[in-house]
Parts: C-alpha cells; sequence; structure tokens
C-alpha cells in the first residue's frame, strides 16, 4: 500500500503532536499502544493503516505501531481518529474522562 500522506502532511502533524500533544501522545501509546508504564512517548511517522511511535519503557526505547480502526485516506481524517484513540485510551487506562478538551 502506498502511504495516502505526504511528507508535508507527515511532519506537520508528527510536529503538532510531539510538540503540542505530547502529553496526549503518550497516553494513547500506554493505552492503545499497550506500553502502559512507558515515560515518554514520541509520534513517528504515519500512513493510512496506522502511526508508528518510539516510547520509552524501563530506560529504553521501543518502537510500536498502533492501528488506525479504520483505513485513512486523508488528511482531515486523522485529527478525528486520533482523539479517538486518546479518548480510547484514557477508558482503557481507567482515568476519569475529563470532558471533550479535543
Amino acid at each position: 500500500m502506498s502511504n495516502p500522506f505526504g511528507p508535508d502532511v507527515i511532519a506537520a502533524i508528527t510536529r503538532h503532536m510531539n510538540h503540542d500533544h505530547a502529553a496526549d501522545t503518550l497516553v494513547i501509546c500506554r493505552g492503545e499502544g499497550g506500553q502502559p508504564t512507558a515515560t515518554a512517548a514520541r509520534m513517528d511517522t504515519f500512513d493510512g493503516l496506522g502511526g508508528d511511535y518510539t516510547v520509552t519503557v524501563d530506560g529504553a526505547e521501543v518502537g510500536i505501531r498502533i492501528p488506525w480502526e479504520r483505513e485513512l485516506s486523508g488528511r482531515p481524517e486523522v485529527r478525528p481518529e486520533i482523539v479517538r484513540l486518546y479518548h480510547s485510551s484514557r477508558a482503557k487506562l481507567g482515568l476519569v474522562d475529563e470532558g471533550a478538551r479535543h
């Protein structure tokens, strides 16, 4: 499968997630990424099927992939899917819902 997202879109979204939503990225990696003890996380890249992240677990960096709920084909679909992953991760981790902040 070819990636429907160009390098400029990937760079913009990963930069935004890593700088403006670092804590949310960590929640996603802890919950949906299956790394509940991760102490740091960054979004490295993504394609139509999911995102690739690097998490720090027990002092070591580990690469993980988190699939989207469905295949994505355009930039407008990315934000809602990341928000969905965030809320799903909070639920998996048993975190109290803080309301719709996104």
